[in-house]
């Protein structure tokens, strides 16, 4: 039988040695904010389970940050797309002191949650915010791996234009910084291409109600309509253009240009009707990568990728890899290396930030729709 004294002896020690191992694990902190509830919540939980498959995936691997073993948690918000709520949900982020935030998915959340990081020195990746103010206020501590509605906008009405052979364009926007910025650059895009916009009508994010509007625009007998905002309020305005009998080309950005839409407009969509353009895109080799990726994705959530899925998971591990290289979890000592990322492989493609935060030779992917399934048409940059 052991002596007391000894016993003690022993148990010290294994509490020291388990302290020991203990001190030697690192907790890092991630956080991810999207919308979860309301009328995009399958854009949000998509965007949330790309982050959770990193997450996971980076445990399983056994990732050394400083000499420690990390382990990386996942903390999730929602912002319901709404920016009183997203600027909520960044504040109780920062209190909760993580290490990096990647979200959020809106251009109108982003933003200003955008301060309440730059205030607290945490870096910011968003996997989708693509109005170009988003990165514009000089804050150090914001990304994005997107291309941004400049670039977006001004491709698809040139595309309009030139490829579509549109003569007179109508342009609707749901007041949202993102639907309202994307059409500016469409309507920039399409006069820039000697286009004619023959008229522009705005609705709200909320709205389910489209026919004064329609009403108004079908009187000027638009060949071509552009909608910028997000796909369950595009599935209503198709179906009520059917009805009124608008025979138009419907164009929208990245927020239109998803898995749902085909549903959300009850099959009223013509085949080639719609063309949209994601934020983002792969060609060559690179496009192995990402079809693996949402294989894996299927496989294990038994959901098709919506959108931002990927982005969302290069987006946790480039902030990742930049912590590995500063040896620091901590913000301000990974913060200058994530700033300085080049050449980063990600399944989205080749990932290198600018000195605002954008990505540098952001691609775009051109679709349309046909018998209810997503084609491909192109990818340009």
């Amino acid at each position: 039988m052991m002596k007391p004294a000894l016993k003690t002896s022993v148990s010290l020690l294994l509490l020291a040695l388990g302290s020991g191992a203990m001190a030697q694990e690192l907790v890092v902190k991630i956080g991810h904010v999207g919308p979860t509830s309301g009328a995009i919540a399958h854009l949000g939980k998509d965007n949330e389970l790309g982050a959770r498959m990193a997450v996971e995936e980076l445990n399983a691997k056994g990732v050394t940050i400083g000499g420690k073993k990390a382990k990386f948690e996942l903390l999730a918000e929602d912002d319901a797309g709404d920016p009183k709520q997203g600027t909520a949900a960044a504040q109780k982020l920062a209190d909760a002191k993580v290490n990096g935030v990647v979200g959020h998915l809106n251009s109108g959340t982003s933003i200003p949650a955008s301060k309440v990081y730059s205030d607290a020195g945490i870096p910011q990746i968003s996997p989708s915010a693509t109005n170009p103010k988003f990165t514009r206020n000089g804050y150090k501590t914001t990304f994005r791996v997107v291309a941004d509605d400049v670039h977006l906008g001004g491709t698809l009405g040139k595309y309009a234009v030139t490829t579509l052979k549109g003569k007179s364009i109508a342009v609707i926007d749901d007041r949202t910084a993102y639907g309202q910025g994307v059409a500016d650059e469409f309507e920039k895009g399409v006069k820039a291409a000697g286009g004619k916009v023959v008229g522009r009508e705005f609705t709200s994010d909320k709205a389910t109600d489209f026919t004064a509007i329609l009403t108004s625009l079908k009187a000027k007998k638009p060949d071509v309509v552009f909608f910028g905002g997000m796909d369950a309020v595009a599935g209503p305005m198709l179906r009520q253009m059917k009805q009124l009998g608008i025979d138009a080309k419907f164009m929208g950005g990245d927020g239109i240009c998803t898995g749902e839409l085909p549903k959300l407009s009850a099959g009223t969509m013509a085949d080639g009707q719609v063309v949209c353009a994601e934020a983002g895109g792969v060609e060559g080799e690179s496009k192995k990568s990402l079809d693996e990726f949402k294989t894996k994705f299927k496989a294990k959530y038994k959901v098709d990728v919506q959108i931002y899925a990927p982005y969302v998971y290069d987006a946790v591990n480039v902030m990742v890899a930049a912590m590995v290289k500063a040896g620091s979890a901590e913000p301000a000592k990974y913060l200058p290396v994530l700033a300085k990322t080049e050449g980063y492989k990600g399944v989205t493609g080749t990932i290198a930030f600018d000195n605002k935060g954008d990505i540098k030779n952001g691609a775009l992917t051109l679709f349309t729709y046909k018998g209810g399934a997503r084609e491909q048409i192109a990818v340009v940059r």
